[in-house]
């Protein structure tokens, strides 16, 4: 139920982290009952079937998923297990591709003698959903590739929308719903926004809205120009499409992990939504013989994010004035997703809830949404710069009376 109102309705019902955690807590339901395993499983199945309004195509080569690591200590098993599997010695030098895991809509793009003939979305990862004549319509994707190509190549990728382009298109929603009286479609998140574009049945509407591609794999090749991933992703990047700028090869589980948290700490500053970092095993005759299980490569994982969680900048504390006259700051905080929602305000509480934080505008800060809580900063990430401290008004900011704290009182 889950999988299709996330991959097939782009309308989930649960946030990230629950989703995560009911596929981890069946997976080991499975472990220890494997006789109650269903051949639906969320274990043994990628995506979800393809929508009824698109033309269902089988992929060439299936567009697998990937398993997850939550903590350190599984990347550095996944990394184990690949010497394991390889037969390495305990301290042979793995390499690694480490790029952000960006939170859009896989799809996969066909050429042929270096011109686009076909693309597809991952749909079960067997037959996926043909949306040609509306990726013609996204700029960043090449309709001819630049130089020599080979006769058949499917480069794989994110299609996702910018954050300020999503802010854009609710925007601009809501005021056409506001002028034809009709009830407005918001979109939740990037995400929802990007898949619910590409897979319209009318390409114009597509094209009215911004959207982008990352690429970052591919599937099946006539000549794969490289012997290693870096090197394949240098050639993608050559025939014009856009590469993430924090993709980087690096030796080693330390290595992969210290990338990890440098795009975890400049996750708000992105301009697209990420829920992870995505390492492969950068040598492709390592990756042939690794092979893969029911849904996944054995050769690459997906390093997510704390879900709940995610840190960005302070802007401003704006200060609201109830019914009461209390008085409460608010944090203005550049757009984050957090849970699945984008968060651009949270609580600050009180005066004293600042001071305990020592946050200031200008700091970067950790917030923390959970369930229907409203937002809150639960840290201050840069405690240490030099700022002047938040001053709490000594002025009501609605009617320009003094301000004050009865004894007690926590506003």
């Amino acid at each position: 139920y889950h999988n299709a109102r996330y991959h097939t309705d782009d309308a989930p019902e649960i946030s990230d982290a629950d989703y995560d955690a009911l596929v981890r807590r069946n997976a080991a339901i499975e472990a220890a009952f494997p006789a109650a395993a269903r051949s639906d499983s969320p274990s043994r199945t990628v995506g979800a079937a393809p929508a009824g309004h698109l033309a269902k195509v089988a992929h060439a080569k299936a567009m697998m998923s990937l398993d997850n690591a939550f903590a350190d200590e599984e990347v550095e098993e996944f990394v184990a297990r690949v010497r394991r599997f390889l037969k390495l010695a305990d301290d042979a030098s793995v390499a690694l591709t480490a790029e952000p895991k960006i939170d859009g809509l896989s799809c996969s793009l066909r050429y042929e003698d270096g011109r686009l003939v076909q693309a597809l979305t991952r749909g079960d990862g067997q037959v996926g959903e043909d949306v040609t004549a509306n990726v013609r319509t996204i700029s960043d994707i090449p309709q001819t590739l630049q130089g020599e190509a080979p006769a058949i190549f499917e480069v794989r990728g994110e299609v996702y929308m910018a954050k300020d382009d999503f802010a854009a298109l609710n925007a601009r929603l809501l005021a056409e719903a506001e002028e034809s009286g009709k009830d407005a479609r918001q979109f939740a998140n990037p995400r929802n926004a990007a898949a619910g574009s590409l897979r319209q049945k009318d390409a114009s509407v597509t094209a009215s809205r911004t959207l982008r591609f990352l690429a970052h794999g591919w599937g099946e090749a006539s000549v794969v120009p490289g012997e290693t991933q870096a090197e394949v992703v240098d050639t993608l990047r050559g025939w014009g499409f856009p590469i993430a700028e924090r993709f980087a090869r690096v030796e080693g589980t330390a290595a992969a992990l210290d990338v990890y948290r440098k795009i975890e700490a400049e996750r708000a500053d992105l301009p697209f939504d990420i829920d992870g970092v995505v390492y492969k095993v950068d040598r492709l005759d390592w990756q042939a013989r690794l092979g893969q299980v029911a849904k996944a490569p054995r050769w690459a994982i997906a390093h997510k994010f704390p879900a709940e969680r995610a840190q960005t900048l302070l802007e401003k504390i704006d200060i609201q004035v109830g019914r009461t006259g209390a008085m409460t700051p608010v944090a203005r905080l550049s757009p984050v997703t957090v849970g699945g929602v984008v968060v651009t305000n949270a609580t600050l509480h009180n005066a004293d809830e600042i001071v305990r934080l020592g946050v200031r505008p200008g700091d970067r800060v950790l917030v923390q949404r959970a369930g229907d809580v409203i937002p809150q900063i639960v840290e201050n990430l840069t405690p240490d710069a030099e700022r002047d401290a938040y001053v709490f008004p000594h002025v009501c900011p609605e009617c320009g009376s003094a301000a004050e704290r009865e004894e007690g009182e926590v506003v």
